[in-house]
């Protein structure tokens, strides 16, 4: 990475792209979640499209920020296999089932998203 100023790399050039780099993953793992619970409340609440009822676009908020303060950045790995578990105990019950409901149909709506959280969730990335 050549820095701006044509003098080759300064420290602020890396450390954005550290930075980048964790916002890409955590953009993803984001996307995922909010995708899940898109599905989930589409199928249970009555809802269609991007419209969520209040319940789930409080889990969706919850999750979105759990993510951002997560202590392991872009190397956490599954929630579910965390060893701290930030999540309220109730809130945890709802994104579990959430990801039963909606894992199996993220196969056929979103593969890639899919997959990759598959690999996540078993330590396999």
């Amino acid at each position: 990475m050549k820095s701006s100023t044509g003098g080759g790399f300064r420290y602020s050039d890396i450390r954005y792209s550290i930075f980048s780099d964790v916002m890409k993953k955590l953009e993803k793992e984001q996307k995922t979640i909010a995708v899940m619970i898109r599905i989930f409340c589409n199928a249970h609440h009555e809802t269609s499209g991007k419209l969520l009822c209040a319940t789930c676009t409080e889990l969706g908020d919850y999750a979105r920020e759990r993510l951002e303060k997560c202590p392991f950045g872009a190397d956490k790995g599954a929630c579910s296999k965390c060893r701290i578990h930030c999540y309220k105990p109730g809130m945890r019950k709802q994104v579990t089932e959430v990801m039963r409901y909606s894992g199996p149909k993220m196969l056929k709506k979103h593969p890639l998203l899919a997959i990759d959280h598959l690999l996540k969730a078993k330590g396999l990335r």
